[in-house]
C-alpha cells in the first residue's frame, strides 16, 4: 500500500516566513492569469451568517483542472479588533493533486492577510495611472497595514495618507510605516489629491465621498465583501470609467455596492471587467490618465489556492 503523503502543519510565523511579498504577487498574478485564461476551477463561495456583524466562509478552487484542491474555512468578526484580535480568522487545507489526501494545513489568517493585499497590488499594477505617487489607505487594521506595505512595493509612492475613525489607531500605523506615512486629520483630507485609495474596513455604510475624488484615481475597495457591506457608496460603480471586479457573478451576488448599483442600473452588469482578463491582456480598464477606476474584491478561492500552493511548495523545499 503505498504510504500516506506527509503533512505539514504550519502556522502564522511559519506562513509569513516562507511566502515573502514577491512571492505573494506573483501567486497573485498567477491566479488571475488562471482566471482570465480560464484555467481556474472556481466554485460559489458559501457565506454562513453569524451574530451581530459576524459571517462564516467556505472557499475551494483549484488553479486547473487537474490541479491541487484547496479550501479555506473561516469567519469575518468585526467585534474582534476591540478584543485585541484579528477581524479575520481561517484555516486552509491543500489537497494532493495526485491522491486527494491532505498536505499541508496552514493559518488562514496569514494566507488571507498576504494573499488580499497582494491582489491589491496587482490590482494597482495594471489599472493605476502610470506616476501615481499618493497613496490613501482608509482604515488602520491589519488589512491597511498589509496594503501600505504591498503597494508601496508596486507604486513609487511619496506620500501614504492613513485614516481611521480612531485617532490613536491611526496615527500608531502612520507611524510604524516609515516616514511616507502621515494620519490624515479626516477622510476628506486622505481622499482629495489621492492617486490611489485603499479602502480596508469592514463598514457597513460609504467611508468616502464620491465628489472627493480626483480625476484620475484608482479606488480598492476589499471590504464590500458581502451583501451588507458598502464601504464605498453605490454612486462609485455609475461615476467611474471603468469598474474591475475579481468575479463578476460573485460581485453581482456578494459585493455590496456592486450589488445596490445594479438594482438601479441594469447595465452595469455588462459593463464589469474581470480582473483576470485584465492581467491576461483580454481585456483593457484604463483607457486615459483621467479616468476613474474602481476595483471591488469579494476574495476568491483561486487566489487562496495559489497563495497556498506556493506556501506547501515553500514549505516542502524547507523540508517541513
Amino acid at each position: 500500500m503505498p504510504a500516506a503523503s506527509p503533512l505539514s502543519v504550519l502556522s502564522a510565523a511559519e506562513v509569513e516566513r516562507l511566502l515573502g511579498l514577491e512571492a505573494a504577487i506573483e501567486s497573485q498574478r498567477a491566479a488571475f492569469m488562471a482566471l482570465g485564461l480560464g484555467t481556474a476551477v472556481l466554485p460559489p463561495r458559501l457565506l454562513v451568517p453569524g451574530a451581530g456583524e459576524s459571517v462564516a466562509f467556505c472557499y475551494a478552487a483549484r488553479l486547473s483542472p487537474d490541479g491541487a484542491a484547496v479550501s479555506k474555512f473561516g469567519s469575518v468578526n468585526p467585534g474582534n479588533a476591540a478584543r485585541g484580535l484579528p477581524s479575520v480568522s481561517a484555516v486552509v487545507t491543500v489537497l494532493s493533486a495526485e491522491t486527494g489526501q491532505p498536505v499541508a494545513v496552514m493559518d488562514g489568517t496569514a494566507v488571507t492577510t498576504i494573499r488580499t493585499s497582494a491582489a491589491s497590488a496587482v490590482a494597482a499594477s495594471v489599472l493605476a495611472r502610470p506616476g501615481s505617487r499618493v497613496l490613501a489607505v482608509l482604515g488602520s487594521g491589519v488589512q491597511a497595514r498589509a496594503h501600505v506595505t504591498a503597494l508601496s512595493h508596486v507604486l513609487d509612492l511619496d506620500e501614504v495618507l492613513i485614516w481611521s475613525p480612531r485617532s490613536d489607531r491611526r496615527a500608531a500605523l502612520a507611524q510604524s510605516v516609515g516616514p511616507l506615512a502621515r494620519a490624515a486629520r479626516s477622510p476628506q483630507d486622505a481622499v482629495r489629491g489621492a492617486d490611489v485609495i485603499a479602502c480596508c474596513t469592514t463598514s457597513l455604510s460609504p467611508v468616502f465621498d464620491v465628489g472627493w475624488l480626483a480625476d484620475g484615481a484608482t479606488v480598492i475597495s476589499i471590504g464590500s465583501f458581502s451583501p451588507d457591506r458598502c464601504e464605498v457608496p453605490a454612486s462609485l460603480a455609475g461615476r467611474a470609467d471603468a469598474v474591475v471586479v475579481d468575479d463578476v457573478a460573485a460581485a453581482l451576488e456578494d459585493a455590496g455596492p456592486i450589488m445596490a448599483a445594479a438594482a438601479t442600473d441594469p447595465s452595469l452588469a455588462g459593463r464589469l471587467i474581470p480582473l483576470g482578463e485584465v492581467v491576461a491582456g483580454r481585456a483593457a480598464a484604463r483607457q486615459s490618465d483621467s479616468d476613474l477606476v474602481y476595483y471591488n474584491s469579494v476574495g476568491l478561492g483561486v487566489q487562496d489556492a495559489a497563495a497556498a500552493l506556493a506556501i506547501a511548495a515553500a514549505a516542502r523545499a524547507a523540508g517541513q
